[in-house]
């Protein structure tokens, strides 16, 4: 763990440098072109090749889907406890994403024309689910669910395969519930080649969603404008705000819950209102360690990702966490401080209150989807909603008097813009 006071000389450049450390290097960004570059030319043989070196997976191409009735089967013989966690999680997040689903209307504007907008489904969307480090189950709800909500008519997920060619049978048990059945056992940058250019065995999507690795993530990036992107939603990111009601034991599980992501890219920020928090919540993490299994990759993470920050002045945190832009901000802070920070923050992905309201419910149950913005693009981009797995169209529709009140403005515009063909489209039908 790396600690910075806000009263430092040097706090603005070491909190930035700590920031970008997130950036995807030249090496991930040339290695991922030239695996999109493989999947285009080469198409199945290409996705054959790279499931073989990255996932050990040995699959022919009609091998890559999933049959239907497995996942069927993976339903059936799912535990009762997992079916129930998974109905349960199911139900937050519809009745959470059934309140955004947009509506259309009508209008008149002041020439008497009629204006407004509506909103179709994206045709075919694409779902990547990460199955690296372990088989993300909740990320099928937090993306799936809201593509059924929005009516997409084609759904296909992609989620990499173990060596022998399955998939986490929960994680196939979630499809088959949240209504998927076009499965792909393909992961990583193939996975994004794939859906963004199509191959003989995979028809491509019109957008992809979901998050993943620093790969996948660069992948999505370079891909963009031949196909539509959420985001880039990369490795894990929580910043923790504490004050001296925080409990330290709290606060201490929920930065471990963060660590143990495991991918070595993870960010944690703690922000606490003195050293005093700080060092309780440093002693609570030696403690609770014991506890984990991951050992390994968290002690990694909290080596190299972890910054713990003084900053005793509510002003100074919100400025601190408008920067950094945390994927994931908890505030477990006095309700008044709460409140002020909650009306001063304006760039989290997803903000929890209180000391009763771990990330971790976020991640799975609460509602929200946790594919959230992260390495610090929070500052221009939300968490997915439903909306986005529909398109927006305007609609106009003039008549004989409106077009005449239309005219005189479009002229002028016409004339200043020297575009007359334009003007006469207009004038020619008053």
């Amino acid at each position: 763990m790396r600690t910075l006071s806000i009263s430092g000389k040097t706090f603005s450049d070491d909190l930035a440098a700590f920031c970008n450390a997130a950036a995807p290097s030249p090496d991930i960004a040339a290695s991922v072109a030239a695996i999109l570059a493989d999947v285009r030319a080469r198409g199945d043989e290409a996705i054959a090749y790279y499931a073989a070196k990255f996932d050990g997976a040995k699959l022919r191409a009609r091998e890559f889907r999933v049959p239907p009735g497995r996942l069927a089967g993976a339903a059936k013989k799912l535990p009762a406890a997992e079916r129930k966690a998974i109905g349960a999680a199911h139900e937050n997040i519809l009745a959470y994403n059934r309140k955004g689903l947009p509506k259309g209307w009508m209008a008149k504007n002041k020439h008497g024309a009629e204006v407004g907008e509506k909103f179709d489904p994206i045709r075919r969307v694409g779902l990547y689910i990460p199955g690296g480090q372990v088989p993300l189950v909740s990320t099928v709800l937090m993306t799936a669910t809201m593509a059924k909500i929005a009516g997409c008519p084609q759904i296909a997920a992609f989620t990499p395969s173990d060596p022998s060619g399955k998939v986490s049978p929960a994680l196939l048990a979630a499809l088959h519930i949240a209504g998927v059945d076009e499965v792909y056992r393909i992961g990583g940058v193939q996975a994004i080649g794939a859906m963004a250019h199509g191959t003989a065995t995979i028809p491509a999507v019109d957008k992809i969603f979901g998050p993943g690795n620093a790969y996948v993530c660069e992948a999505k990036r370079q891909v963009f404008g031949a196909v539509g992107v959420d985001s880039l939603p990369g490795p894990s990111e929580v910043m923790v705000i504490a004050d001296e009601t925080a409990r330290a034991d709290f606060v201490a599980a929920d930065i471990l819950a963060q660590a143990e992501h495991g991918s070595g890219r993870e960010k944690i920020y703690l922000v606490a209102t003195s050293q005093k928090i700080i060092d309780a919540v440093s002693a609570e993490i030696q403690a609770q360690l014991k506890f984990l299994t991951r050992l390994e990759k968290i002690h990694a993470v909290l080596a190299s990702g972890f910054l713990a920050i003084e900053a005793p002045a509510l002003r100074q945190i919100a400025d601190i966490a408008n920067y950094v832009a945390p994927e994931h901000l908890e505030l477990i802070v006095k309700d008044a401080s709460g409140k002020k920070l909650l009306r001063d923050i304006t760039t989290a992905g997803a903000i929890f209150l209180g000391n009763h309201t771990p990330t971790a419910l976020g991640d799975f149950t609460a509602g929200p989807s946790h594919v959230l913005p992260t390495a610090r693009t929070s500052r221009f981009s939300s968490g997915l909603r439903t909306v986005d797995f529909m398109r927006r169209t305007s609609i106009v529709r003039y008549g004989p008097a409106s077009v005449k009140k239309g005219s005189e403005v479009t002229a002028v515009f016409a004339a200043m813009e020297k575009l007359d063909a334009h003007g006469r489209s207009v004038s020619i039908r008053v």
